[in-house]
C-alpha cells in the first residue's frame, strides 16, 4: 500500500511538473511529442528514453554502431535479470534520434520490457531502425526539451524516468544545457551520459558539468564507436538496477 501512495503521489508530482514546463516554455516540446491514451497507464520501476546521435560529427558507419551496440547490449542475459530483479520487473523503454534543436523523432515508441520475447523485439526495432534525420547541429538542450514531452505523456506510471543522452559532442545550438538539465532535474528527470571521445577527449568532465543531474546520475565512457556496445551495456545494466543498489 505505501509503495502504491507513493506512485500515485510521485505522479501527481509529474503532473504539476508538466504545467511548469509549459509555463517555462516548453510548450513546443509537447506538442511534438507523440500522443498517448490518457487511461490505462501501467506502472513500471523504469521509464527509460535513449537516444541517438544524428548530429555531424555522426555518419553513417558509427550510427549503425549505435543502434547495433545497444541492441546486442539489450540482448544480454544480464538485463534481463536486472529487468526481473526490480520491484514491477518490468522497465519501459522508448528512441529518440536527435541532432539539432529543431530536430528530433521518436523512432521507437514507448515499449514495456518483462521477458526476453520483450527485449527481442525491442532489440530488433533499434538495430533495424533507419536513419530518419539529415546530419545538423548538437542540440542537447533541445534533446532535453523534447524528451521532457516524451517522458511526461508516457503512458505508464514509473519509479524512475531517466534520460539516457549518448553523443561525440558538445551542445552548440538552442542555449545553456545546464538551465535545461536543472529544470529537468526539478520535475523528477534524472539525466546520463555517454560519452564518446573520438572527437573530444575531454567530453566526460563537459558532461559531467553541464549535462547530467538529478539522482543517481553518471556518466559512462566510451573511447570510440568501437567501445559503444561494451559501453551502453554497463550504462543500460546500472540505470536498470538503479541508483540504490550499485
Amino acid at each position: 500500500m505505501k509503495q502504491g501512495t507513493a506512485v500515485i503521489s510521485r505522479r501527481f508530482s509529474a503532473l504539476a511538473a508538466v504545467l511548469s514546463l509549459v509555463a517555462a516554455g516548453f510548450y513546443g516540446a509537447f506538442l511534438k511529442a507523440p500522443a498517448v491514451k490518457a487511461q490505462g497507464r501501467e506502472p513500471v520501476d523504469l521509464a527509460l528514453l535513449l537516444s541517438i546521435d544524428c548530429s555531424y560529427s555522426v555518419d553513417t558507419r558509427e550510427f549503425r554502431l549505435q543502434t547495433n551496440g545497444t541492441a546486442h547490449a539489450l540482448r544480454k542475459p544480464e538485463i534481463l535479470a536486472a529487468i526481473q530483479a526490480g520491484p514491477l520487473k518490468r522497465i519501459a523503454v522508448s528512441v529518440v534520434q536527435w541532432s539539432d534543436d529543431k530536430h528530433q523523432k521518436i523512432t521507437v515508441p514507448w515499449t514495456i520490457i518483462s521477458s526476453a520475447s520483450d527485449i527481442e523485439k525491442l532489440a530488433s526495432q533499434i538495430q533495424n531502425q533507419p536513419r530518419y534525420l539529415a546530419e545538423g547541429g548538437t542540440s542537447i538542450t533541445g534533446l532535453m526539451r523534447y524528451a521532457a514531452g516524451v517522458l511526461a505523456t508516457a503512458p505508464v506510471v514509473a519509479e524512475r524516468q531517466v534520460l539516457d543522452i549518448s553523443s561525440d559532442g558538445r551542445n552548440n545550438k538552442g542555449g545553456r544545457p545546464h538551465v535545461v538539465r536543472d529544470q529537468l532535474n526539478q520535475f523528477g528527470i534524472t539525466i546520463n551520459g555517454l560519452t564518446i571521445l573520438n572527437e573530444f577527449p575531454t567530453l566526460n568532465h563537459y558532461f559531467e558539468k553541464y549535462i547530467i543531474g538529478g539522482y543517481g546520475s553518471f556518466v559512462i565512457v566510451a573511447n570510440d564507436y568501437e567501445d559503444f556496445e561494451k559501453a551502453i551495456y554497463r550504462k543500460l545494466l546500472r540505470e536498470i538496477i538503479g541508483p540504490r543498489l550499485t
